[in-house]
């Protein structure tokens, strides 16, 4: 009964999942999925990137927690439209929590989407929420083990941000040894090493963000 359930489910935000590939198509939107643990430093990194964005493209974000609205408020700081999703104690968004979300924001007005997740390197990875792209977000502080320790989310990203090279000095990370489990993991993506707090490396990454934007809007 187990397995049933858990195929019930999975089928169900599937289904959500191509509704919300289709929103997004139609409206000509680039959503991304931007997933890492907690103190990673997604946030941060949005707070970064927007500023960068702003002036040329028009930024959304949903904002996954467990609880509060504390990161939501620092996003729209930053300068975004903002749509809090709290789980209530859900290690991950889904593809409904999405769709209804969505319900809020006129994605015929942006041009990007970032959905940041919960943060948690597992429960994330297994739940496709019809964005075009998966980001993940790792902090130089958790440890050089992590991507070998949870490989799935690395491995189903297109972009890796090594995040708080600033504070490398500080840790024992050797940076030849996380690329070389990077590389085994995953060797197609794109690999950027950044510092939220100082700016370094982000004009690379925002780089990467432009050419990913679809072509012309339908209609």
């Amino acid at each position: 009964m187990k397995v049933h359930l858990m195929q019930n489910v999975m089928g169900a935000n599937a289904e959500y999942a191509a509704r919300n590939r289709e929103l997004f198509r139609q409206a000509g939107v680039l959503a991304l999925n931007l997933m890492g643990s907690p103190g990673s430093g997604k946030t941060a990194i949005l707070e970064a990137t927007i500023p960068l964005l702003a002036p040329n493209y028009r930024v959304a974000v949903i904002e996954g927690d467990l609880f509060t609205t504390r990161d939501a408020a620092r996003i729209e700081r930053a300068g975004a439209e903002v749509v809090q999703i709290n789980t209530g104690g859900s290690c991950h968004l889904n593809a409904k929590m999405i769709y209804t979300a969505l319900a809020d924001l006129p994605l015929d007005t942006f041009d990007l989407l970032f959905i940041e997740n919960v943060g948690n390197l597992v429960c994330p990875a297994g739940f496709d929420l019809g964005a075009g792209r998966r980001v993940t977000v790792f902090g130089i502080t958790e440890g050089a083990d992590k991507v070998a320790k949870y490989p799935k989310m690395f491995r189903q990203s297109q972009a890796i941000l090594i995040n708080k090279l600033d504070l490398l000095p500080h840790t024992d990370v050797e940076l030849t040894l996380l690329h070389q489990d990077l590389s085994a993991v995953n060797p197609e993506a794109a690999l950027f090493h950044v510092s939220a707090r100082t700016g370094a490396g982000l004009e690379g990454w925002v780089r990467w963000v432009v050419a990913q934007l679809p072509g012309p809007r339908e209609g």
